[in-house]
């Protein structure tokens, strides 16, 4: 019996979509289709949509497989749409291309205001590619007014004109079940540390013995690896982390360590942003005509700073939301610790999250019971759940590590 069925392509932009064939195969079938109608040729019902929702763990590339699918729709080569080297598929992955456009929320939300522009935008036709595409990551961060404002436009899509949604799951928490119902779901997994290894080395250069470690130890999220095998910051910072369950001694040492594992998120934030805050702030001094002399003059200065007001405003709610990131990201490794005291005491042949802190988790297996380990884990996923909550962090966190220290 003969298939229709492409190989799964690993070259141009479907080489950064890592450890996903099944993925690739069904949004590259869909490519294809999506030529063949921009040329009129007929295609079977369903093999494209104007909807998609990209789903899967941290980690697992949602946003860069919704990138991937962006640049292979508007790329030029209809042969093997996706080449990445034609102008539409290099613009599309930076971002810049004029008919695709990426929302990345900044702050802890996106708002109604944010999305009903995007929804006039997308009512256009396209202007020098095929389609007119809306990338929104982190989908599950709409408000319930932006989300509302989006399911109309889902609901009655313009003809040329594609949404990309990417979010942890179709789980109505993450996704109305309207808008979900709109789309077609891509289901990404967790990636196998072969795979990123392999990225790592033969891509990035990395060492070989790093990238196999930083696969090792990232719970198969591509991003992080590439981080701990290229910065040493980053690794000094888990270890400073992993460190913490054996190092509560006293119970003056929960203050101690909750201070600065919060300090060590906001000090991320603000390596995060630093460079990028000022380089904003200057050229919207310069777009206001900062240093200018003459008759106007005070009413610019007047505007620039109310625009300079605004934009503080943003960064300040994007500096929040970037100290969450780092605090969670601490936390999910503090998780791993003690799921692997669990797998430990229980003999599991399953492997280690943080296979190079094996002795300390040997340590802690013997001193620890199974229902203490679980009632620690239990904390602080507690504390994850606290801080989407919006409670103030070094509260969650000192609640947190009051338990990790009494068990």
């Amino acid at each position: 019996m003969q298939t229709d069925a492409p190989d799964v392509p690993s070259t141009g932009v479907w080489a950064e979509v890592v450890g996903q064939p099944d993925a690739v195969r069904t949004l590259y079938t869909a490519v294809r289709a999506a030529h063949r109608q921009v040329r009129g040729e007929p295609v079977p019902p369903g093999s494209m949509t104007h909807a998609w929702l990209f789903t899967g763990p941290p980690g697992s590339g949602r946003s860069i497989a919704a990138r991937a699918f962006a640049a292979a729709l508007e790329c030029s080569d209809a042969e093997q749409p996706g080449c990445g080297h034609c102008p539409a598929c290099r613009t599309v992955l930076h971002g810049t291309h004029a008919d695709v456009r990426l929302v990345a929320p900044e702050g802890l939300s996106i708002s109604v205001a944010e999305m009903r522009a995007l929804v006039q935008a997308a009512a256009r036709r396209p202007t020098t590619g095929q389609w007119r595409i809306v990338l929104i990551e982190d989908s599950d961060r709409l408000t319930e007014g932006a989300a509302n404002a989006l399911l109309k436009a889902v609901e009655e899509p313009p003809p040329r004109t594609v949404f990309l949604l990417c979010a942890p799951s179709d789980h109505p928490e993450d996704v109305s079940v309207t808008i979900r119902s709109r789309c077609r779901v891509v289901q990404l997994r967790t990636p196998l540390a072969g795979a990123i290894a392999e990225v790592l080395h033969e891509r990035d250069g990395v060492d070989a013995e790093l990238a196999h470690w930083a696969s090792s130890v990232c719970g198969g999220h591509i991003g992080r690896a590439r981080r701990l095998a290229t910065d040493e910051e980053a690794r000094e910072r888990r270890e400073s982390v992993l460190r913490i369950p054996l190092g509560l001694r006293r119970f003056s040492d929960v203050f101690t360590a909750a201070t600065g594992l919060v300090k060590l998120a906001e000090t991320e934030a603000v390596t995060a942003n630093e460079d990028r805050n000022e380089a904003e702030k200057e050229e919207l001094k310069t777009a206001m005509g900062a240093g200018g002399t003459g008759k106007g003059t005070a009413s610019a200065t007047r505007g620039a700073n109310a625009a300079l007001k605004e934009l503080e405003k943003r960064q300040k709610s994007r500096a929040t939301r970037s100290q969450r990131d780092a605090l969670d990201l601490a936390l999910v490794d503090l998780a791993g610790f003690y799921r692997d005291v669990l797998v430990m005491r229980t003999g599991s042949t399953a492997p280690l999250n943080h296979p190079d802190f094996e002795r300390s988790v040997a340590k802690a297996a013997g001193e620890w019971t199974s229902e203490s380990a679980l009632r620690r884990l239990d904390a602080v996923l507690e504390c994850r759940l606290a801080l989407t909550q919006n409670v103030k962090p070094i509260i969650a966190v000192e609640a947190m590590l009051a338990t990790l220290y009494t068990g």
